[in-house]
């Protein structure tokens, strides 16, 4: 299997594999296809996983940003990350979000931020974003499934304020 950045050609197959994996649900392809349009897309935060010549996962980190006061810092978001229903359960998403991790780190990113399920990204070091002072109110979620990640160790006491998602989230 090889973890690579995503391609224009991939589009398709990454969309058809995100309607899958989402149960037969567009919103996740259709997500993407915004993000990828807007200026908060960055193309190698977009990744995929090949194995025999078919896309069989993807994961999607793009910006967006928390505002404290009058400040605006670019952190990054994971959504969404999607394996070919066949293909769960072998550790691609893990795989895929590992190395979207170490590529926000390369671009010098600290933060990133997601919703998820409370009892799978606290084993990639994601830790409840409300704890250290970060707050979400354009989705109204419970503590446990919003999530920060510490790309430098030791940033979490240096912002606080809301996450903001793009107007893309929304559409």
């Amino acid at each position: 299997m090889e973890i690579r950045t995503e391609r224009i050609s991939d589009y398709d197959e990454v969309f058809q594999l995100n309607y899958l994996a989402f149960k037969n649900r567009e919103d996740e392809s259709r997500l993407i296809e915004r993000i990828r349009l807007s200026k908060q897309f960055i193309p190698e935060l977009s990744l995929v996983a090949e194995e025999n010549n078919h896309i069989v996962g993807h994961a999607l980190f793009s910006k967006a940003e928390v505002i404290d006061g009058e400040k605006n810092h670019d952190v990054i978001v994971l959504a969404p990350v999607a394996v070919l229903p066949s293909n769960q359960k072998k550790g691609i998403g893990s795989i895929l979000i590992q190395e979207g991790l170490k590529r926000c780190t390369e671009l010098g990113y600290d933060f990133v931020f997601l919703i998820g399920h409370p009892t799978y990204y606290p084993k990639f070091g994601f830790k409840p974003a409300r704890k250290y002072g970060f707050e979400l109110k354009q989705f109204n979620v419970s503590d446990e499934v919003f999530m920060v990640y510490e790309l430098t160790q030791g940033n979490t006491n240096s912002l606080q304020g809301e996450l903001r998602y793009p107007e893309t989230f929304f559409v």
